[in-house]
């Protein structure tokens, strides 16, 4: 909610098993915006597992 409340377009789709087995969930939203959405991870902190990116047909998680 809080990333539609800053205006920021996502899609909730589950989690690629790539990055964890299971029932989980994860939040798409468009590359532009990743500066805006770690500042509103770390202001309200959060619990978040990563943030990851998609490159070359495997996901690889954002430092």
């Amino acid at each position: 909610m809080l990333l539609e409340y800053a205006d920021i377009e996502i899609d909730i789709r589950p989690t690629p098993k790539e990055i964890t087995a299971g029932c989980a969930l994860s939040i798409e939203f468009p590359g532009e915006n990743l500066a805006q959405v770690e500042e509103i991870i770390q202001l309200e902190h959060v619990e978040i597992r990563g943030i990851y990116i998609k490159e070359d047909d495997k996901y690889v998680t954002m430092e």
